[in-house]
């Protein structure tokens, strides 16, 4: 049989195809996969999320327990490719290789739609309409019920940037998904390109949550603040519903946990793109780093 020919997005995503594939000769390609954006999630969830450091700290030991020295070296360095690759040009990176290596469930119906089709798409559906959202109220929300890699939430913040509009103050995302890697996928695209979003592992039909994923522009920015106070809360509690309590706990320690010098921002209201940029000067200055600021040299064993 002849060897299928792959059309790579570019040479990163070839690179990180080609480094996948080396390593699946020992552990499969499809653990590898799997393992290597559980590994890149963690890593990025950790840094910023630190309610679910610990359960999610020993979830990563526990996958990274089963490669070598050289071999969690290589997933670092497959890091640095998607980082490189999304730098080049805004697409659904891990998703086109995910189902260029085949590695779709065709029991789940799990055939991602092509980046170009979802550019499309966002393309038309953002329009005019977009900008009057953005001057009403500061920003507009979506939700992808079936998010897969993230491509539709990408081509949408890919739209408002062509059209002159900073998604990463602009732009809100809710995602769901029922495939755990598929999740994973998404939030390592999605934080990577600075998008703020809240990803659930979740069944959009039977409402149920089994974990939260929320990228660093979400957590920095306190958009858990912002979208409450201009009465979208409920887009954060799909597909589970929070309780008053529970949505008054997680802004007690959402509050607990930042640094002093950041409080005085959670009263300040950001309504405009001035205020938004004074807010993330400050949470900047005060956090002394980028929130892209990524190590990539190694993941620890």
């Amino acid at each position: 049989m002849a060897k299928k020919h792959i059309r790579y997005t570019n040479d990163h995503q070839a690179e990180l195809g080609k480094l996948l594939r080396e390593l699946g000769y020992r552990h499969g390609l499809w653990q590898v996969f799997r393992d290597f954006v559980a590994m890149c999630a963690i890593a990025i969830s950790n840094a910023v999320d630190k309610r679910q450091f610990a359960a999610r700290e020993a979830e990563y030991m526990k996958i990274v327990g089963r490669y070598t020295k050289e071999e969690a070296d290589m997933m670092a360095r497959g890091l640095a490719h998607v980082t490189f690759g999304l730098e080049a040009g805004m697409c659904d990176f891990l998703g086109s290789l995910f189902m260029n290596l085949e590695l779709g469930d065709s029991w789940k119906g799990q055939f991602f739609t092509p980046y170009e089709v979802s550019y499309l798409m966002a393309a038309i559906n953002m329009g005019d309409r977009a900008p009057v959202e953005i001057e009403k109220k500061g920003f507009i929300t979506l939700c992808d019920p079936c998010v897969g890699g993230g491509a539709m939430v990408i081509a949408a913040a890919h739209a408002l940037q062509d059209a002159k509009i900073n998604y990463q103050q602009h732009m809100h995302a809710v995602a769901v998904d029922i495939d755990i890697v598929a999740v994973q996928m998404a939030y390592v695209q999605l934080s990577l390109l600075h998008i703020p979003a809240v990803v659930y592992h979740g069944n959009s039909l039977s409402v149920e949550t089994w974990s939260t994923w929320r990228t660093p522009a979400h957590v920095l920015g306190f958009w858990d603040v912002k979208l409450r106070r201009a009465g979208d809360a409920a887009t954060l509690t799909v597909p589970a519903a929070q309780s008053r309590a529970e949505e008054a706990a997680d802004d007690a320690e959402a509050e607990a946990e930042a640094p002093a010098s950041l409080l005085p921002l959670l009263e300040q209201p950001v309504s405009t793109s001035a205020d938004a940029a004074k807010a993330t000067t400050a949470i900047l200055l005060t956090f002394m780093c980028s929130p892209l600021l990524l190590t990539v040299d190694g993941f620890r064993r």
